[in-house]
């Protein structure tokens, strides 16, 4: 393409989003009309405007619930991704008529059945547990969507390429876990994903090591900045005390005094500096209990950090 026809081409993009006549940017979509208006000088740039909403209206989250004619969006929290039919137990027709007594036996029938036709093979049934221990854990960390449809799908990846046999299901599902939190920016330590899963540290920390080897993740070691918000939050600290803090450990990290040393203990000494530089003091417990870490790597980091980045602590 030459360089003559590439404006022209920008400039033919560009009229979509804006009045030809005014070159307003204001368009206004009339669906009782039909008609895509501009506001600025009432040009009317296209009259067979076409309405992709429903045809419905609704005033409130529950008419909206009844009145829309398709199920929950595709998850791979669900071993089927949530794709096939599910009989609730409400015992209620769609009208939201109570089914009569004569009809509800057939009714249990046709569930029983439902729910066994839904897990038809061996693969499906490792799903089905895998995934409600994994929304399990999930739900008890108190982790978001995102993690969990993440780490729903680096374990599928680890059923294809054959990786759970010989490895027990629930170390596994931790491990997807524990990856999927770091990939999403959401770190969590492996006491709180053993904490939360029925499997020990080392195995989840085995298997995980495994799982990322084999399936080629691309994961950068944890920050300890990424953990001062969720511990500021804990602490019932100020946004002042959390800038202060990822100040701090800007400043260490340029002197590298982070590498080599735990995320966790890292970020508490920082929280525990910048809460007494700030005027609002936490004890080393409180701040070792939230961290999961001892008292004594606190002590010794931040005499580390005080030292290296000549601040003045007074206790």
């Amino acid at each position: 393409m030459s360089q003559e026809e590439q404006p022209a081409d920008m400039d033919d993009v560009e009229e979509i989003n804006e009045c030809p006549e005014c070159g307003s940017e204001h368009l206004t979509q009339d669906y009782e009309r039909g008609e895509l208006i501009c506001e600025t000088c009432g040009l009317v740039l296209d009259e067979t405007y076409i309405d992709q909403g429903p045809e419905w209206r609704a005033f409130d989250a529950e008419q909206r619930e009844k009145r829309a004619r398709v199920g929950a969006p595709m998850t791979y929290t669900i071993h089927d991704k949530g794709l096939s039919t599910e009989i609730g137990w409400r015992n209620k027709d769609s009208y939201g008529k109570n089914i009569p007594t004569k009809s509800r036996a057939q009714l249990y029938r046709l569930r029983k059945w439902q729910r066994r036709i839904r897990v038809s093979n061996a693969t499906e049934r490792n799903l089905a547990f895998a995934l409600s221990e994994l929304d399990r854990m999930a739900s008890r960390m108190g982790l978001p969507r995102n993690v969990r449809e993440t780490a729903a799908m680096i374990y599928r990846r680890a059923v294809q390429k054959n990786l759970i046999r010989g490895r027990s299901i629930e170390g596994v599902a931790a491990a997807s876990l524990y990856a999927a939190c770091r990939q999403c920016n959401v770190p969590r330590t492996l006491d709180e994903i053993a904490e939360a899963s029925r499997v020990s540290r080392k195995e989840i920390g085995r298997t995980y090591r495994f799982i990322a080897r084999e399936l080629k993740l691309k994961l950068l070691p944890t920050s300890p900045t990424d953990y001062i918000p969720r511990f500021c939050s804990e602490l019932k600290l100020s946004g002042e005390i959390q800038a202060k803090a990822v100040e701090i450990l800007k400043q260490a990290a340029d002197k590298e005094l982070t590498s080599g040393r735990g995320p966790t203990g890292v970020a508490a000494a920082a929280l525990y500096i910048a809460s007494i530089l700030c005027g609002e003091r936490r004890t080393q417990r409180e701040v070792a209990d939230v961290a999961g870490v001892t008292e004594v790597t606190i002590r010794n980091r931040y005499k580390e950090l005080a030292e290296k980045l000549d601040i003045d602590i007074i206790l």
